[in-house]
């Protein structure tokens, strides 16, 4: 018998289990906020052993970081992986961007050599910013699914990722048919579902791209494969949603489209939301289904503000190339931000569970990723609060409190204070410093 792999690692923990309720004092950590500073993290065989003050014994071996934040690996729940190359591109809006910057991007990937090299690319930048797990949209190629699985197989990550479905409204070299989904998706499913760490999104583009015939196939499809995920976009932009109304003249609502094909369940994430109304907040409710609020994609394309308090189930994402960074530390920086010009302040505990337990839980993983707690897959990252002689540096000399430290660390932070990332115990080449 094989001896367990180990590790004891040693540094500041903190991971938030739950947000701060209404009215909580944030000077000192409120329940919900496990700050445990110079703490033992004890690994083995992949998953958190145990969480302790005292050093384990010298079968051990030690990974010592006095002084580094350590916190789970931040959880991605909308991020497009062939988009990377059209990231921070000039001057459109979401229907123009699609058909100037997306399809042309996505195109490339019907090369499997693209893809592969493309989708390693991508893997290693979510690791490179702290991020060890993903909710991902590859492209309509069969061959961009196998290679984005095969690279976070390869890297041990977990990661949630599908086929995009697209049978209209699209370029020829983007678009397939109900019957070529229905194919695809099925030997997908077969080769995917379940190995390992992965699993499988039906993954329709948006409702525009799809037919009725495709959008019941993929509703289907979920309904017959229990365990596999729904992802797609919503009500991101008020020129896609009129559209969507005048291609679905008999639907309520961009939203009711999805619900009337049997798309909107617990397992359902759909980015953005921005252009919503109270009954579609209320069968959002009723569903379980969640809203991806992408901030920095929606203030870069001009899309509108999205409102966090008016949903029961939010996730957060970077939606990368549409969204200006891979960073979850400018994604909350933005999501704060974007809260604050309609009235409300999001503390910084909120924002950091909101990136790790609070999308793990999201996509129902909330047993797996997200906490640092004994049974917990050990995805993890080490950071360095500050640069030496930087302004957050200079900033965390005055902070009172560690929500104080904690906010100014996500407002001015980002990926080169990564110092070390793990997935399920094994360090990954990524880190900077």
């Amino acid at each position: 018998m094989s001896c367990p792999e180990r590790l004891a690692l040693f540094g500041d923990l903190l991971d938030v289990i739950a947000p701060p309720g209404p009215g909580a004092r944030l000077d000192d950590p409120p329940a919900g906020v496990r700050w445990r500073p110079r703490h033992w993290l004890l690994i083995e065989d992949g998953r958190i052993a145990a969480v302790q003050t005292e050093a384990p014994g010298a079968d051990w071996p030690r990974d010592e970081r006095p002084g580094q934040l350590i916190l789970p690996g931040f959880i991605d729940t909308h991020v497009h992986a062939p988009q990377l190359d059209v990231i921070a591109s000039y001057g459109t809006e979401l229907l123009d961007w699609l058909q100037r910057y997306t399809f042309p991007a996505e195109t490339a990937w019907a090369d499997d050599e693209v893809a592969a090299r493309g989708s390693a690319r991508f893997l290693d930048q979510l690791l490179h910013h702290g991020t060890t797990s993903a909710l991902v949209f590859p492209t309509v190629h069969k061959g961009s699914v196998d290679a984005l699985f095969s690279a976070a197989w390869t890297r041990g990550m977990r990661l949630v990722a599908g086929k995009c479905l697209m049978d209209r409204h699209a370029p020829p070299a983007l678009t397939d048919t109900p019957a070529s989904a229905e194919r695809d998706t099925l030997d997908l499913l077969q080769r995917w579902q379940g190995r390992g760490r992965l699993a499988y999104a039906h993954t329709v583009r948006f409702a525009p791209t799809s037919t009725d015939a495709q959008l019941q196939l993929a509703g289907e499809l979920h309904a017959a494969h229990p365990g596999s995920y729904v992802q797609t976009h919503v009500a991101e932009n008020r020129a896609e949603v009129q559209w969507v109304r005048e291609l679905f003249p008999s639907s309520r609502s961009y939203l009711d489209v999805y619900e009337r094909h049997g798309l909107l369940t617990p397992y359902s994430t759909l980015a953005h939301g921005i252009w919503l109304d109270d009954e579609d907040r209320a069968r959002l409710r009723a569903t379980g289904a969640v809203i991806a609020h992408c901030p920095t994609s929606n203030l870069f394309l001009g899309s509108g503000l999205f409102d966090w308090s008016l949903h029961a189930r939010v996730s957060i994402a970077t939606d990368v190339g549409g969204g200006t960074s891979l960073s979850m530390q400018r994604t909350l920086a933005a999501a704060y931000q974007v809260a604050a010009l309609q009235g409300r302040r999001l503390d910084a505990f909120t924002l950091l569970h909101a990136a790790t337990a609070g999308n793990a839980d999201s996509l129902r993983l909330g047993n797996e990723v997200g906490r640092l707690e004994p049974g917990c897959v050990a995805d993890l990252a080490a950071w360095d609060w500050a640069e030496p002689d930087s302004l957050l540096a200079q900033r965390l000399q005055f902070a009172q409190s560690l929500h104080e430290r904690l906010f100014a660390w996500l407002s001015l932070g980002d990926e080169r204070l990564l110092r070390g990332v793990w997935v399920a115990g094994k360090p990954q080449a990524a880190a900077s410093g």
